[in-house]
């Protein structure tokens, strides 16, 4: 049984710091690396990305897939649920070592049915959804916040490196 380690940040201006910490802190017995390129976008589907496609490809029935945190795999509930459902079908167990899903078995299924236990299910849907209430309202206050700092005249994003006396002074030259 191998432990298969999934890593990915939202842009190419982050990096892997914090997961490195919680997974480093977990001490997983000769992990296997899957880390995504900076920025794969958390709007792809987590069953389209290069990186994750490569661990289920690699993957074998009895291996586990170690997270730093749920967000860091999946956003929505649909698509953890997608997840799940991959994992369950390819016998691989799920380890989330930060975040409110690290207290959870999310591979529980029902002893007769084989299916998410009910409880499990709405317990996933549940903080999925606060989840993306979380990251709705994170984008709606850095919207709000863009715009009030447009209506004082400053604009979004990273200031000039070079300043606008320079700038003339190269164009004049």
């Amino acid at each position: 049984m191998v432990n298969l380690v999934y890593k990915r940040v939202s842009t190419d201006q982050q990096s892997t710091d914090r997961q490195n910490l919680v997974l480093d802190e977990a001490d997983i017995e000769e992990p296997v690396v899957f880390e995504e390129e900076g920025g794969t976008s958390s709007r792809l589907h987590p069953l389209e990305r290069p990186k994750f496609g490569d661990l289920l490809t690699y993957a074998r029935p009895g291996d586990t897939v170690h997270i730093s945190e749920m967000f860091r795999l999946v956003r929505g509930t649909q698509h953890i649920l997608d997840v799940l459902g991959v994992l369950h079908r390819d016998r691989l167990a799920l380890r989330i070592h930060d975040g409110a899903f690290s207290a959870m078995d999310l591979t529980a299924r029902h002893p007769r049915t084989g299916e998410l236990l009910s409880t499990v299910k709405f317990m996933v849907q549940t903080l999925a959804a606060a989840g993306e209430l979380q990251r709705d309202l994170q984008r709606e206050r850095t919207y709000d916040g863009l715009r009030a700092a447009e209506a004082k005249g400053n604009k979004g994003g990273r200031r000039p490196a070079v300043t606008a006396g320079k700038t003339k002074g190269v164009r004049a030259a």
